[in-house]
Parts: C-alpha cells; sequence; structure tokens
C-alpha cells in the first residue's frame, strides 16, 4: 500500500460518520438556524417565509409567557437535579458493600427508568387525582385535608419534580455505584491506615476520586432536565397558568397551537445555547477535576 493510501485510510473509515453526523445533526441545527430568521407558519414552504432578521430573537425577550417558561426551566431543572444528585450518590454510598440479593436490589432500581415517559406521567397523574388518587386518600385517612396537587400553582410543580426524582433518581444511583466500585483501593486502604474516619473518606477520597463520573452524569442529567417533555404534558399540560409550561412545552405549543414557526426555532436555539454553555462549563471543571484527582492519586501511591 502506497503511502498516500495509508494517509487515507483513516478518513475513508471516518467518512459514513462524517456523512451520518452532517445529514442528521449538522443539517437540522443549520435549517433551525435559518428558520428562526423567518417569519414562517406551516401554510407556507420555508422559501415563502418573510426574511425578518433578528427580530424574533428580541421578541421574545418582551414576551412575558417566555421568560416565565424560561424561569420555570432553569428552577425545575436546579431542583430536580439537585435531588437526584444528592438521592442517587447517597443511596450508592449507602449500598456499596457485599449485600445479598443486591443484583435483584438494582434491578428494582433501574425499573422507573425503562417506563416510557408518557406512562410515568400517567401513573402520577392518576396518583395525584384529587379525590380517588392515593396519596389524598390517605391523607383523609389519617384525617389531614386532600392537597390540590395538580391545580395549585406551587404544588403543581412540587407534583412534577417528585416524578422525574422518582423516574431519574436510579440514573444517577447507578452511575454513581459503578463509580465507586471502580475507585482504587490503595487509596482507600491508605486513608484506613492514616485513621479516616467514613465520612472523611466519603469527603476527601471518594467524592473527589468520583467526581468525573458525576460531573458526566450530572450534565447528562441536566441536558435532559431541560429537554423533559411527555411527562408535564400528560400530568399538568403547563398548567395551571403557566407554573409548570418548561421551555420545551413552549417550543411546541408556538409550533404547533400558534402556528410560529421561526419564533419556535428562535426559542430552540436559546435553549441549545444555554445547554452548550453548560456543557462547556461541565467539561472545564471536569478538566480540573482530572488534574486535581491525578495529583490525589500520585500522593497516595507515593504514601
Amino acid at each position: 500500500m502506497s503511502t498516500q493510501a495509508k494517509r487515507l485510510t483513516p478518513y475513508l473509515f471516518m467518512a459514513p460518520a462524517a456523512v451520518v453526523l452532517v445529514v442528521a445533526l449538522l443539517y437540522p441545527i443549520a435549517y433551525m438556524i435559518y428558520a428562526s430568521f423567518l417569519d414562517w407558519n406551516p401554510s407556507q414552504r420555508i422559501g415563502e417565509a418573510t426574511f425578518v432578521g433578528l427580530r424574533n430573537y428580541s421578541n421574545l425577550w418582551s414576551d412575558a409567557n417566555f421568560r416565565e417558561s424560561l424561569s420555570v426551566t432553569l428552577k425545575f431543572a436546579a431542583l430536580v437535579v439537585s435531588i437526584e444528585m444528592i438521592l442517587g450518590v447517597g443511596l450508592a454510598m449507602l449500598l456499596d458493600r457485599k449485600i445479598r440479593g443486591m443484583t435483584v436490589l438494582r434491578t428494582i432500581f433501574i425499573l422507573p427508568m425503562m417506563i416510557a415517559p408518557i406512562v410515568v406521567g400517567l401513573i402520577w397523574r392518576y396518583m395525584y387525582h384529587p379525590t380517588v388518587g392515593i396519596f389524598n386518600r390517605t391523607l383523609n385517612n389519617l384525617g389531614f385535608e386532600s392537597v390540590p396537587w395538580l391545580s395549585d400553582s406551587f404544588w403543581s410543580l412540587t407534583s412534577v419534580i417528585i416524578a422525574d426524582v422518582w423516574q431519574w433518581t436510579p440514573f444517577i444511583f447507578i452511575l454513581s455505584l459503578a463509580a465507586l466500585q471502580s475507585l482504587p483501593s490503595s487509596a482507600i486502604e491508605a486513608s484506613r491506615i492514616d485513621g479516616a474516619t467514613g465520612w472523611q473518606q466519603i469527603i476527601y477520597i471518594k467524592l473527589p476520586l468520583m467526581m468525573p463520573v458525576l460531573i458526566v452524569t450530572l450534565l447528562l442529567r441536566l441536558i435532559d432536565a431541560f429537554k423533559v417533555l411527555e411527562v408535564i404534558l400528560v400530568m399538568t399540560n403547563g398548567g395551571p397558568g403557566l407554573s409548570t409550561e418548561i421551555l420545551s412545552l413552549r417550543i411546541a405549543r408556538t409550533a404547533s397551537e400558534f402556528r410560529e414557526l421561526g419564533v419556535a426555532a428562535a426559542m430552540s436555539n436559546y435553549l441549545l445555547i444555554l445547554l452548550m454553555l453548560l456543557t462547556a462549563i461541565m467539561f472545564t471543571y471536569n478538566r480540573l477535576a482530572e488534574a486535581r484527582n491525578a495529583r490525589l492519586r500520585q500522593a497516595a501511591e507515593e504514601g
């Protein structure tokens, strides 16, 4: 094989993946960016739409509904991811030991992840039912008043958060447990010999060494939390009012109900920019954490 052919061989192997990437990812994103500069509705072809420049982007910030949806999205994502990380990592720490039937426990833990989001929304919607739902029936049997789970602004957002935490905490748990079980035993043994308590091992050894995995896990959950749609759509449909209307639901409504495809594309681009910023921040922090962990491992081996 000639030198020229050897140089081209890697690119030939990469070509199919590059074609798929361009067709399935880059082209739709470019199409969406172009559409965001248009006054476009579903009755028109994209070539018939009027070019309006940055008007769609600027008008969104004067739209109180968009600002409210963005606020709900940020609040929802911050709360669910924080709660899920605390519960998931905590469960992993608690169960990181030899327990009979651990395989069965893991299977049970991941069951909520395997249920379709629409089914999850229906399950929790029926459990939150004001009269026949299990929660209000239990409260009434204990002598308490019913809670307006899905008809009150505060409780509706709380209810959606509870459903999301129930479904996705197992994802954090499984990845955290895998990270725990892959930690170098030398660092943990060295800390035991030095007299570190269980809490000190968790804070100064286990969590820092797990940080690269936790950062990636956090990033995946943040991205998914910003895009959640089906569960909220089934449970509350964004209501009451706009109390549970996250940005992805607002985008879907703008495109389908309000028939403003250009505005919906602009919203999607704002969401894309936000997720790209989060990704850049997380990867930067991950690099710093990996460098710190490398120093920690080296110190443990020398000790």
